[in-house]
């Protein structure tokens, strides 16, 4: 049995909460399918309560669902602080191509060195949401990797385990034993709860696999929730996952698009190609910035135009 000896870092603990997070929550509403739908009155008044418009900008440019448009979401996970709007702690942006059924998946580093508009100096990508909430968020990623952002998805870190605990917890099969954060992970099927779920989500030194075993086991949380969640057991206790998804998701989503989505983009979910933006971390002046070479912007911004059919 493998023993992760060092007490679990707090803000390690957030971001991988958040990843997983934001992942259930993209995979829900690509493929909630019948549950989801289920339940139509009940998800659009979610939906009021969680749509929030961006400020006008126009030169947006629109997307029609219905004719099965590329498009582009950027999911936020943001640390919420007591007295401020808090900071996204993931940052990922998707592109979602209906005709070739697949999504392009790319996990920007909070901390990489970019231009902020209205900053007089350049300073990390996650303080865009410190200076100017979600509009300026998008509008700096938009500028990072010259690619529009169509939507928004927004979610409260606290949000993944109210999620795994409103589905009554999640089975997975687990490959690898090991003990960490005080909770012990035995091999073969086993039920976690919300807590448990994030916690077996976290290891990453003591895999054999470092962070790619990681990756797998974050997987396995997700593909185990939307199992339960489209399980006719959870029927019964939708209240829960919706009063969750209602407290700490916003998104510029109407549900009239979701409908769209998951009427016309559905199989895409099943293939996901994660995308690793390669830099290099440095201290400046005592400050850790992430640095992204233009020559690897510039190959990841073609890859996603050409992903969204945009010349």
């Amino acid at each position: 049995m493998t023993q992760e000896h060092h007490h679990p870092d707090r803000r390690k603990k957030k971001r991988l909460g958040l990843k997983i997070t934001i992942g259930v929550m993209l995979l829900l509403f690509l493929g909630g399918g019948a549950y989801a739908f289920s339940v139509y009155h009940s998800i659009a008044s979610t939906l009021d309560k969680t749509h929030q418009p961006l400020s006008v900008q126009t030169d947006k440019r629109i997307i029609n669902l219905a004719e099965k448009d590329p498009f582009s979401v950027l999911l936020l996970g943001i640390d919420k602080r007591e007295g401020d709007r808090g900071r996204p702690d993931s940052l990922i942006l998707l592109t979602v191509n209906p005709h070739e059924e697949s999504i392009k998946m790319v996990s920007i580093p909070r901390d990489t060195l970019t231009e902020i508009e209205g900053q007089k100096t350049r300073d990390k990508l996650n303080h865009a949401y410190t200076y100017g909430g979600t509009d300026l968020s998008i509008k700096t990623v938009e500028k990072l990797l010259d690619i529009p952002v169509d939507y928004f998805l927004e979610v409260n870190m606290d949000g993944f385990k109210d999620l795994v605990d409103a589905v009554g917890g999640v089975s997975v099969n687990n490959t690898l034993e090991f003990s960490y954060g005080g909770e012990h992970f035995p091999l073969g099927d086993i039920n976690l709860n919300g807590e448990e779920a994030l916690r077996y989500s976290q290891m990453r030194h003591e895999d054999p696999n470092g962070d790619f075993g990681r990756q797998e086991r974050q997987r396995k949380i997700i593909q185990a929730f939307i199992k339960e969640a489209a399980q006719v057991k959870t029927l019964a206790n939708y209240g829960n996952i919706l009063e969750a998804i209602g407290n700490n998701v916003k998104t510029n989503f109407t549900f009239d698009a979701l409908k769209s989505i998951q009427a016309n983009y559905m199989d895409a979910r099943h293939n996901v190609e994660q995308i690793q933006v390669n830099g290099r971390g440095q201290e400046t002046d005592g400050v850790y910035y992430y640095h992204i070479a233009e020559q690897e912007k510039q190959k990841l911004t073609d890859a996603l135009k050409k992903h969204m059919l945009i010349e």
